[in-house]
């Protein structure tokens, strides 16, 4: 068998046009477009491009974008600072700041610092804490757009034993709670998990997410297992690969995400999502998402 691709970029390209839609028609009520400050620190090269792709999203969608280019010599108060300025700003919706962040800076100091609302990435304690309890709420981006992608392909999760491979605070411990709450069996595995390829072997829905090129074999997986690939890593050849190794996986595999083009897209398209929320979240008066 060949698995079907789950095609990022056109799922992308329609949540895109559905946001796009919902901006027009605030503007047919007179209601200004959503307003997101994203806010990078230093010269990060990944960065910038991630940024770069961010913005054109937003131009595409009529959401006003503001970029703080912040120099790394910027201190860890200098930094809160702005965001407090944000924070009370009556323009600025949703605010993002770029990760990685220097050295000196602490990011989890720094999440804290947004104010819940306006916390479009959904990594504010307030956010995951909702998203723990199964509330609404401005949820991470990443596992958000995977979600998006298996109803895009007609997958239920009900009842799916589900391995999450990774345990970060951006992907693999939100992306668990996603499925637990869609009523999937979640088994997190990580770096010291003992029988990881059996545990792997027996799940109907592997979602890797551990930045390690091609770790996961195709070997490992299940006959008929959805495969969704969240890690992208950049080789010594200049290409890009995942950490599922994709040809093997592919012949074993119903359905698989590739990399490039798989979850990429839908990490930012879920991104203008969450800035539409906060906008609207914020003409409810809502104190909390």
């Amino acid at each position: 068998m060949s698995a079907g691709i789950i095609d990022g970029k056109q799922v992308s390209q329609r949540i895109l046009d559905q946001v796009k839609a919902r901006v027009d028609a605030r503007r047919t009520r007179a209601l200004r477009p959503p307003g997101l400050a994203v806010i990078r620190v230093g010269e990060d090269a990944a960065s910038k491009i991630y940024v770069r792709n961010k913005l054109r999203a937003c131009e595409r969608c009529g959401i006003e974008s503001t970029v703080l280019e912040i120099p790394d010599t910027t201190t860890q108060a200098e930094l809160l600072a702005r965001i407090d300025d944000l924070n009370h700003s009556e323009i600025i919706d949703a605010i993002l700041v770029q990760l990685p962040l220097p050295s000196h800076i602490d990011s989890d100091t720094v999440t804290d610092g947004i104010e819940p609302t306006k916390d479009v990435d959904g990594f504010h304690p307030c956010n995951v804490g909702r998203l723990m309890l199964g509330r609404t709420g401005l949820r991470p981006c990443t596992p958000r757009g995977v979600m998006t992608l298996l109803r895009h392909i007609g997958v239920t999760v009900t009842g799916m034993d589900a391995v999450v491979l990774g345990r970060s605070n951006i992907v693999g411990r939100p992306m668990a709670l996603e499925l637990m709450h869609a009523g999937a069996t979640i088994t997190v595995c990580h770096s010291r998990t003992r029988g990881l390829e059996d545990k792997v072997a027996a799940a109907d829905l592997v979602v890797a997410a551990l930045g390690k090129p091609r770790f996961v074999e195709g070997s490992w997986i299940k006959t008929g297992a959805i495969v969704v690939d969240v890690g992208i890593t950049r080789l010594a050849d200049g290409s890009l690969v995942g950490d599922v190794d994709f040809e093997p996986a592919r012949r074993r595999a119903a359905w698989i995400t590739p990399v490039p083009g798989g979850v990429g897209p839908m990490t930012v398209a879920s991104l203008l999502e969450n800035t539409l929320q906060a906008a609207e979240l914020r003409e409810t008066g809502a104190t909390t998402p």
